[in-house]
């Protein structure tokens, strides 16, 4: 038990000695308020019982903790979260890309909230859902001229290039072939 715990728990027990009613009991009359938010469970505290701010807030923080359910956490592939809804159509595109990606050798995917990003010792790809109809990848690599199709991004960003994709069949050589130049890269 680290000091903080053992702070708590001595707060908690001078509290029980100061109200003459155990953890459960004051538990019991917070429940029976009906009340849910924070501050107002506090107030009803300093009020009916005559708490300091400080016991309150702490007794409030201590039964919000042991009566809350456990958090969800979320379950699954975290490409189902960013491929959700309407650009779930999305996912084959991303789907071909890591499958090609994946035989240039080991790399280290990190999904983020709405994209994953590929890393050897630096990212070298960020690949996601720009829009409903496109998949955007980025390429961090130096030195490539900018054509129509890899578009130059304005230096201090995330990326120095991007690639848009709307359907399965643009992940070709071309954009493989930049892919490789940024993994090789990065190494």
């Amino acid at each position: 038990m680290d000091k903080l715990d053992k702070a708590l728990e001595a707060q908690l027990s001078n509290m029980q000695a100061r109200t003459g009613k155990s953890l459960d009991a004051l538990f019991a009359i917070i429940r029976k308020s009906g009340l849910t938010k924070f501050g107002e469970i506090r107030e009803m505290l300093k009020m009916q019982l005559g708490m300091g701010h400080g016991d309150a807030n702490t007794l409030v923080t201590a039964y919000l903790k042991a009566t809350a359910e456990p958090s969800a956490a979320p379950a699954g592939d975290p490409l189902d979260q960013i491929y959700s809804g309407p650009k779930a159509e999305l996912r084959p595109i991303h789907d071909k890309l890591m499958s090609a990606i994946s035989a240039f050798g080991p790399f280290e995917i990190a999904p983020k909230k709405a994209y994953v990003s590929l890393r050897l010792k630096k990212q070298f790809a960020t690949i996601g859902p720009a829009t409903k109809t496109r998949v955007e990848v980025g390429l961090n690599m130096k030195g490539i001229p900018a054509t129509t199709r890899l578009v130059a991004l304005p230096p201090g960003g995330m990326c120095q290039y991007k690639i848009n994709v709307t359907d399965v069949a643009e992940v070709n050589e071309e954009l493989l072939g930049w892919i490789k130049q940024a993994y090789q890269g990065a190494g």
